[in-house]
This record gives C-alpha cells, structure tokens and sequence, in this order.
C-alpha cells in the first residue's frame, strides 16, 4: 500500500498538471486547507532537481497570496477566521495571542512562517489583529520564501541520495515521517 501512494505522488509530481497543482495547495494552505505544499513540493523537487527553485517560486508566491486571502478573511468576515480558527483548536488561545501580536507581532508572522505550524493561523490572525499590511505581506514573502527555497536547496543537493535511502526502506520512512507528523500536530495544539 505504501509503495503505491508512494509511486502516485511521484507520478503527479512528474505529470503536466504538478505545477498548478502545487500552486492551488500552495494559495489554500496560507487561507484555509489543512495540508501543506511541502507534500507537493519534496516530490516534485526530488522528480525534477533542474526545477528545484522554480517549484520554490511558485510555492512562494502562491502561499503569499494566499496568505492575503486568510488575512482578508480575519479582516473582513472576523466571524469566519474564529471560526476557522476554532476548527484548528486556536479560538481559545485569542487573548493571549493578541497581546502576543501586539508586542511581537513581526517576529510571530517570522517565526511561524518557518514552522510547520500551520499558516492560516497566523494569516487569520495577523487580519483580525489588523497587522500593518504592507509589513505582513514583507514578511510573509520573507518567512515562505525562505522555507521554500532552504528545502529546494537541501532537496536539490541532497535529495537524490536521500531518495534512494527512502526507496530501500520505505516503511521505516513512512513510520519516521508519521511520527513526525504526530509529534507536530501535538506542538501545534500545545500552542
């Protein structure tokens, strides 16, 4: 079963319709969709090395307009980011991350931009606190595009020896990569 999800994600990271693909991700991710585009962005890279930096452009752009999208949801329809925000487990913790915004709020969009935290979080947030908008928009290029482009880096000058190491041992990866994931879930909802 893994072997196959394994060989789809390469193949959609291989296909015609990869790029759009991870753009959509990429935009949704910042206002409201809970996956994040490095599940895109790692296989495409690892398929195409020579496009390692393009990928990580259009990953940036998009997740900053995207980021525009959830900052307009918290400006504009407040109802619908504490909503969104409530969804995530985060509604509880209003008070304290606005006075958190309001001391700090640029290192918190840094930050946060660089974690696997999700975005939208802070998307939301920075619209609801009425964040400066032009210094959000900054920072978020600042934060997404260096996370992007620090894994295209290491994905394009380590990542095909990575790959064949994933390849032999697939179910450990898999196992690795899913505590992972676990273990960021419960830092995001300790938060």
């Amino acid at each position: 079963m893994l072997r196959k999800l394994y060989d789809w994600v390469f193949a959609l990271a291989r296909s015609k319709h990869a790029t759009p693909a991870l753009a959509v991700v990429s935009f949704t991710e910042s206002s409201f969709f809970p996956i994040p585009p490095d599940v895109m962005l790692g296989p495409m890279i690892l398929a195409r090395p020579d496009r390692a930096y393009f990928y990580a452009g259009v990953c940036t752009v998009a997740s900053v307009l995207g980021a525009m999208l959830g900052y307009a949801i918290g400006y504009f329809l407040t109802d619908v980011g504490m909503m969104i925000l409530a969804w995530l487990g985060k509604a509880d913790t209003f008070e304290a991350s606005k006075a958190l915004f309001q001391q700090h709020g640029a290192w918190v969009i840094l930050i946060k931009g660089l974690t696997p935290i999700p975005f939208k979080l802070i998307t939301i947030a920075s619209g609801i606190f009425q964040f400066n908008f032009p210094l959000f928009v900054a920072l978020c290029a600042v934060t997404r595009g260096g996370r992007f482009f620090a894994e295209a880096w290491v994905l394009k000058r380590w990542g095909p020896a990575m790959l064949e190491m994933v390849e032999k041992r697939l179910a450990m990866w898999s196992i690795i990569g899913l505590a992972v994931i676990v273990g960021a879930i419960v830092a995001v909802k300790m938060l």
